[in-house]
């Protein structure tokens, strides 16, 4: 993650203000609000509704995209829909925490308390790429926006990225920071921050079988674009 106008640190820059952190282990938001009812809900549930398919990854794997803001709940969420597929999950984490931001910190071991057992987890970082390629099995990608962060001027191969994804034998579930739709930024780096984390989330999107919006709790799947 990176601090304002310092990539490398422990947080996203100012105009996004994620945390890739939604909720605790007892299910409740810092706050003490309940975990809504979407992200227990049924895979099912969850389909898109236009009742058209994506198209199939080349490795065989589905791809899945969960977006949302700072608090929406879309770790929560993306946890549950990776349960679903597998017991066994690979945990790929982006962030790179600064060793002196406590409050993050606590965030992180929150994850980590949240995640079952039998998970895997592997400190991804920027080498996030590399990793897709190497994993087998269930993987939950957490988070994008920290992923992007991690690079100088925020410069990623998205091609890789995207790539990495598409042939995987196994199932993918993806977790990316929804930045677009705050308030202007208010540094330059910021802008330029949203601009690419919001280009690497329309590729994603793109890629994946399924996108999904998480607000307040609630999933909304996107629809793909009839044009």
């Amino acid at each position: 993650m990176t601090t304002e106008g310092r990539p490398g640190g422990g947080r996203l820059p100012s105009a996004t203000n994620q945390t890739g952190r939604e909720r605790n282990h007892a299910g409740t938001d810092k706050d003490g609000g309940q975990i809504g009812e979407a992200a227990d809900a049924p895979i099912e549930r969850l389909r898109d509704t236009d009742g058209r398919t994506a198209p199939a990854a080349i490795g065989g794997g589905m791809i899945t995209l969960v977006l949302g803001g700072a608090r929406s709940g879309k770790s929560a969420v993306a946890e549950r829909l990776a349960a679903s597929r597998s017991a066994s999950v690979t945990y790929l984490a982006t962030a790179d925490a600064d060793p002196d931001d406590r409050d993050f910190l606590e965030r992180i071991e929150w994850h980590r308390a949240r995640r079952p057992s039998t998970w895997t987890t592997i400190e991804a970082g920027a080498q996030l790429t590399a990793h897709l390629g190497a994993v087998e099995g269930t993987v939950l990608v957490d988070a994008l926006g920290t992923w992007v962060a991690a690079h100088d001027g925020f410069d990623v191969d998205l091609d890789a990225l995207v790539a990495a994804l598409a042939t995987r034998a196994g199932d993918t579930v993806v977790v990316s920071e929804e930045v677009g739709l705050g308030v202007h930024p208010s540094t330059g780096i910021g802008g330029r921050f949203r601009d690419a984390l919001g280009l690497v989330n329309q590729r994603v999107a793109d890629t994946a079988d399924r996108v999904l919006l998480v607000v307040a709790g609630r999933v909304l799947p996107l629809d793909r674009s009839p044009w």
